[in-house]
């Protein structure tokens, strides 16, 4: 593995979302002096919180998996998870909600699962339910520490026995054909496919070794954080906090300063300059800021999404933490994402109620729900205008939630936030996506960024969603590891 040359005493963090907390905690750990410098008033990055009138609404991540690599994350400073923050099992992975009117609780106990698909599908189905889920687990296994958790610095490193063992498993062929040879019930196929938008790509074209996303949340389960999902970079802060790490919030980098094909120090935009011996960037699209980096060539990025987040006076009763509502159509509606440029004629959509599992998060008698759409990016769509299209997609999201069984939302609103397309690329994220760049088979592994680049000064780092491994809190998590595992070696 490649590491950065020469001293390495003093290390910029530029970003405290969770990938440069996570990268902090590690390299204080192993003994460095830590800054971290945030534009944003506190931590969080894109798992940002919105408090108003009593609601405390989520505007990142929804969909918390893998406390594992959390717990590991603050261990680093010798800390304990249960001591920062408090985590809760849901029951319910997903209330999955199909067109056809049916519904299935995806259980995180495996019987129950089985027993619940048996019900609604039959008993040949809840076999080959059970036979898959050991499936995703032992593929889970089996690339979590070759392909997934570690540094990658050429295709030959992931030369090996494993390798062949996925070839032979048909981990190289497509999702959705990998998913169909296990299911004959199309909802129990769509279930176990969506998953394939996490990493931005449609079921028909990402790679069937992209079947372990399902592993994390249907397989492991899905966790709830008191305090919602905000309440992650909070802990992270403290724990780097009470280690020693030094954070500087409202503390906007102007330009990364360099001396003989170094970086030795990070401006800020009061004119400060912060002596660096090693700087970790943590920013969507780094060749902006770092001096001499290229770009990906060509890069394809993932669909971006409308996010509609919702204060709501109302009950709502009978709806799960976390909701996929499927719609009618599927294969078309990707095809709409990635090729055709515009919204899901019929939409698949996400919509999680977090308050149903803590009430710390709405006020008494209301509920938050943070629901998302996903749609063509900019580059996809570059005809569609958000500042225009935005509230009437807004409308037609309310419409077809009431239609599907979420009724008396839209006259319960009491506190909304909207974010589209547009308002991505206005936080700087490329192609107005917050899913940065897409898991094709040509930007995933040792063929995406690597966390210490080839090109621009030696003593720079990379972490975050567009570099390895990818897209996700638990990856988003181990490339803050990936990137302190370059300086500290």
């Amino acid at each position: 593995m490649r590491t950065v040359p020469g001293r390495t005493d003093r290390v910029v963090v530029v970003g405290a979302g969770l990938a440069g907390l996570a990268a902090a905690l590690r390299l204080r750990g192993a003994g460095r002096e830590v800054t971290v410098v945030e534009r944003g008033p506190g931590p969080g990055g894109r798992a940002g919180v919105l408090t108003r009138s009593g609601y405390v609404l989520d505007t990142g991540p929804s969909v918390f998996t893998a406390p594992e690599v959390l717990e590991d994350t603050v261990a680093a400073v010798g800390d304990k998870l249960a001591d920062r923050l408090t985590l809760l099992p849901l029951e319910t992975t997903y209330q999955a909600q199909f067109a056809d009117g049916s519904t299935l609780d995806v259980a995180a106990d495996p019987d129950r699962f089985a027993a619940a698909v048996e019900a609604l599908c039959g008993p040949a189905e809840a076999a080959a339910l059970r036979r898959y889920l050991a499936e995703l687990a032992e593929l889970y296994r089996l690339q979590l520490s070759v392909f997934i958790d570690r540094n990658l610095d050429s295709p030959l490193d992931l030369l090996g026995p494993q390798l062949l063992t996925l070839a032979r498993r048909g981990g190289f062929g497509r999702l959705w054909n990998h998913v169909a040879r296990r299911f004959a019930d199309d909802r129990l196929r769509r279930l176990f496919s969506f998953q394939a938008l996490y990493a931005g790509v449609s079921p028909f074209r990402a790679i069937a070794a992209y079947a372990v996303i399902a592993q994390l949340d249907i397989g492991a389960g899905v966790w709830h954080p008191v305090g919602g999902i905000g309440a992650i970079p909070r802990a992270l802060a403290d724990s780097a906090a009470d280690a020693g790490v030094a954070l500087r919030y409202d503390a906007d980098v102007r330009e990364l300063t360099t001396s003989g094909g170094r970086v030795s120090g990070v401006r800020l935009a009061d004119g400060e300059t912060l002596p660096a011996d090693a700087v970790v960037v943590t920013a969507d699209a780094p060749h902006r800021l770092v001096p001499g980096l290229r770009g990906p060539r060509r890069p394809v990025h993932s669909p971006s999404c409308v996010a509609l987040h919702l204060g709501v006076r109302a009950p709502l009763a009978g709806h799960a933490h976390h909701t996929i509502s499927f719609g009618a159509a599927w294969r078309e509606v990707f095809d709409e994402l990635t090729r055709d440029g515009r919204p899901m004629s019929d939409p698949s959509l996400l919509v999680s109620m977090p308050s149903v599992t803590d009430r710390s998060l709405a006020p008494e008698g209301g509920q938050v729900l943070s629901v998302v759409a996903p749609t063509p990016n900019l580059e996809v769509g570059p005809s569609l205008d958000w500042r225009t299209l935005g509230p009437r997609y807004r409308d037609e999201l309310l419409t077809t939630l009431e239609a599907r069984g979420w009724t008396g939302l839209t006259g319960a609103i009491e506190v909304e936030e909207l974010a589209t397309p547009h308002d991505w690329a206005a936080q700087g994220m490329a192609a107005g996506t917050p899913f940065a760049l897409a898991h094709t088979f040509g930007q995933t592994g040792p063929f995406r960024p690597s966390t210490l680049p080839r090109s621009g000064p030696e003593n720079v780092v990379l972490a975050g969603s567009s570099v390895q491994p990818g897209v996700g809190v638990p990856m988003v998590l181990m490339s803050g590891r990936l990137a302190a595992e370059r300086i500290t070696g």
